[in-house]
């Protein structure tokens, strides 16, 4: 009789070198990951920041417009301007407001949101800043020689002109202004353009 002789193939795991390979390319791949999803969660989120002021200056828009009455009046013979106020020493918020008697299509800051008053809303930002708001003198996105305007803005609309009204007003060879959010570590912008006609465009 013959004698088969059976080898047995004995598997080898891992080596050290090689788990501390896999693990450091592992390791380098995911960071590489989580930087870049950083970076585009950041500009998610400022844009994301400028679509809302926008949206919020259109609503103030819509309401002048539809000659909509706060719940702080009484009567309907009366139509209040609506606006949002910015005010650059607290960049994490902005106020939406109606413009109510004494008419002067501006934020009276003694009336807190609290109490009645002309405030409407008070934004908090959560993500983001309201960094610079600038008077442009350009018919272009470009914005050449941007000039800062006086702080605190208010934008205001009063119908039946859909037209937006600034406080303090713009100069005579501004076109628009423009508010610029940014994110917590100035790495990304995002541009809120409003027009005196009353267009608003996000860039």
């Amino acid at each position: 009789m013959f004698k088969v002789n059976k080898k047995i193939k004995k598997n080898k795991g891992m080596t050290y070198v090689e788990l501390i390979v896999v693990l450091s390319i592992f390791g380098i791949m995911s960071s590489i990951v989580l930087f870049n999803y950083n970076k585009f969660q950041a500009k998610v989120d400022i844009k994301n920041l400028a679509n809302d002021i926008a949206l919020k200056i259109v609503q103030a828009q819509k309401d002048a417009m539809s000659g909509k009455i706060p719940v702080q009046t009484i009567g309907d013979s009366w139509r209040p301007s609506y606006g949002v106020y910015f005010d650059l020493s607290y960049p994490k918020s902005f106020i939406y407001f109606a413009d109510l008697p004494p008419i002067n299509q501006l934020y009276d800051q003694g009336s807190g949101c609290d109490l009645g008053g002309e405030c409407l809303d008070d934004i908090e930002i959560t993500k983001g800043k309201i960094s610079k708001i600038e008077e442009c003198s350009t018919s272009t996105e470009d914005c050449l020689s941007p000039v800062s305007t006086p702080n605190p803005l208010s934008i205001t609309f009063t119908r039946p002109n859909s037209g937006a009204s600034f406080f303090p007003s713009l100069s005579v060879s501004s076109n628009y202004i423009r508010i610029t959010v940014s994110s917590s570590d100035n790495s990304f912008d995002g541009y809120i353009r409003v027009y005196p006609s009353g267009r608003i465009q996000v860039n």
